[in-house]
């Protein structure tokens, strides 16, 4: 494969100590340098996150990233690790953009490089905001990209705006994420994710709602499992009736700014699971969206198995091995104690599936190719 030279632009640090959302990102650095490619990533923060603190000192702690990342605060040339000069020397000789949700939208950046992809990783809640007059900067773009691997069919209601988005799974860099050669540490299927993550929007009848309102469907889960659940969730502590409704219901609440809030303390959370409880947005799966979890990529590949919410994504992963799947608490349980009936062919599949279906090597090279050819 000819090498490319690639920028990169998602959230790693303005948002930090969010060890999974930190790796949705890295995935794609360490993938296409995996492929022999020169990848940049810029991620646009508000001014004051330049300053000395949290985003910024995540930023400079983050693995793979040293000598080509900066942080550019938005609407100036100021930067933290790379310079602004040397951004823009890189766009301009860069072969493609790859922009996750639209995040960067210098033009002096934008300008110069040829294919440029909107990269949607939040399916169903972008298209929604630019219907209701969020500008998501689409027009700064020249392909799309999305890991709403159904938007488009006729049963998905997610405005297209008359593009044909490209379908892709979400790559995982097998190197970075071994099968984990021990027992689990915790005996607890578990989650790592926000209770709302920002505010739900309603488009064309559908309401794209959070994992709050998935996980109130799912409240009675663990009254008929025998499995335990664990949720390293983002929640505030004024959702008083939900969080009581919670542990009422047997669901045991850890805090993810403990054990997820580094990409290596959340690899060790995923790695000592035995194994996911997927609950989506509630927008994924009433859109029949297709989304797949970047974070089930990382259970998978860890050999944990997954347990995940129905968003249509069948079409384009096997089920039944490794990953199963669920619509209610009911086919919840069934799902996990067919897990828990076999948990060691289980974990072997859920590694083997990674490897055929979301190794970064195959996943990106893939993505590329389409670009090239759209």
């Amino acid at each position: 494969m000819e090498r490319l030279k690639i920028l990169l632009s998602g959230m790693v640090a303005g948002d930090p100590h969010q060890g999974g959302a930190t790796w949705a990102v890295l995935q794609y650095v360490a993938g296409l340098e995996e492929l022999g490619h020169e990848v940049v990533l810029v991620e646009p923060v508000p001014v004051e996150s330049l300053e000395p603190g949290a985003a910024a000192g995540y930023f400079r702690g983050l693995p793979l990233l040293e000598g080509r990342a900066a942080l550019l605060g938005r609407g100036t040339r100021h930067t933290v690790g790379l310079s602004y000069a040397e951004l823009l020397k890189f766009a301009r000789g860069a072969d493609l953009l790859l922009n996750i949700s639209g995040m960067l939208r210098d033009e002096r950046l934008l300008e110069a490089i040829q294919v440029r992809a909107f990269l949607d990783l939040d399916p169903g809640f972008n298209q929604a905001w630019e219907a209701t007059g969020a500008e998501m900067g689409f027009d700064l773009h020249t392909h799309f990209v999305t890991v709403g691997v159904r938007i488009g069919s006729e049963d998905c209601p997610i405005p297209t705006f008359g593009h044909d988005w490209i379908p892709t799974l979400p790559p995982v860099s097998l190197a970075h994420w071994p099968a984990a050669d021990m027992p689990p540490e915790r005996d607890a299927f578990t989650s790592v994710g926000h209770w709302r993550s920002y505010g739900s929007i309603e488009h064309d009848g559908v309401h794209y709602g959070q994992r709050a309102h998935s996980l109130r469907r799912l409240i009675e889960l663990p009254r008929r499992s025998d499995a335990e659940f664990e949720l390293a969730l983002g929640i505030h502590p004024d959702e008083v009736d939900d969080l009581r409704a919670l542990r009422e219901n047997g669901w045991r609440l850890v805090d993810p700014s403990e054990l997820a809030s580094s990409p290596q303390a959340y690899a060790s959370y995923v790695r000592g699971s035995k194994g996911e409880l997927s609950v989506a947005k509630s927008g994924y799966v009433d859109s029949r969206s297709g989304w797949f979890s970047d974070r089930s990529a990382c259970y998978l590949a860890s050999g944990r198995p997954v347990v995940a919410q129905d968003t249509g994504f069948g079409g384009s992963l096997p089920l039944g091995e490794g990953l199963l799947v669920f619509v209610t608490a009911e086919t919840a349980a069934a799902a996990v104690a067919e897990v828990e009936a076999d948990p060691i062919r289980h974990g072997r599949a859920a590694r083997e599936l990674a490897e055929a279906h979301l190794d970064a090597r195959k996943v990106l090279p893939a993505l590329i190719e389409r670009l090239a050819n759209a």
